[in-house]
């Protein structure tokens, strides 16, 4: 099993990963090791895929999934639910309470502060990157931004990301800089959108300075990762966070 860990400076008690589409079980159109419960794969591969995740990455306590709907509700972790929550955020201040969001495409950030106390992982579509999803997130782990570092993990790339002006509009609408996160497709009234650009932009307003990575493109490595934009219905990875005891 292949996964990718954040190249960052974050202290030695926090432990982060990106899988990928190497080590699973499931077959087909999502070949690999989809994670994702809802996208129509066997029920029983799945499982099998988060229990093997579990085991060979020795990720504590239980996988805490979340029903993600493009909104910016964090969810604080305990390991004591009984319903999935509706969120696109997890933050977690104690050890063995692992954050987890799933993507496809869409946008996943990880977050921890210098000292080590508190992490966070947050999915951010365009439309809860527009809607404040990473700023909620920042809020919920209750210390200073510039104690904070960022990763951007594996996401659309910036020449396959395509939008509407719309999109382009809400973003401008709310930060003027937005603009350079885009440019025209050579398709009429279409943009290209850079969605690191754009994270990094929302990230740097809220006063977090220390960003990492965001050279991947799930679009266009089919064979690392899922892309709904690139295949319709396919798998999804997902990407982790917590504080090791």
């Amino acid at each position: 099993m292949k996964w990718i860990e954040p190249d960052w400076p974050a202290p030695a008690r926090v432990r982060a990963l990106s899988t990928t589409r190497d080590g699973g079980e499931s077959e087909g159109v999502f070949a690999g090791l989809n994670l994702g419960a809802h996208v129509g794969d066997v029920p029983a591969r799945v499982e099998a895929n988060r229990t093997r995740l579990q085991q060979v990455a020795d990720i504590p306590g239980p996988l805490n999934w979340l029903n993600q709907v493009h909104g910016t509700a964090v969810y604080p972790v305990s390991n004591q639910y009984d319903v999935v929550p509706d969120a696109d955020a997890a933050c977690a201040h104690e050890t063995g309470q692992t954050c987890i969001v799933m993507t496809a495409d869409c946008l996943p950030v990880l977050f921890c502060d210098r000292a080590g106390t508190v992490v966070a992982a947050a999915h951010a579509g365009w439309r809860g990157l527009q809607g404040g999803v990473l700023e909620a997130s920042i809020a919920a782990m209750g210390c200073e931004p510039g104690e904070i570092l960022a990763w951007l993990g594996p996401a659309i790339g910036p020449t396959a990301f395509e939008v509407g002006g719309e999109v382009r509009d809400a973003f401008m609408a709310q930060q003027a800089e937005a603009e350079a996160a885009f440019v025209p497709s050579s398709n009429e009234g279409k943009w290209l959108a850079d969605i690191y650009l754009l994270a990094r932009l929302r990230l740097g307003r809220a006063g977090v300075s220390a960003i990492y990575s965001g050279e991947f493109c799930t679009f266009g490595d089919s064979e690392r990762f899922y892309s709904y934009r690139r295949d319709g219905q396919t798998g999804r990875m997902a990407s982790l966070i917590w504080l090791a005891r």
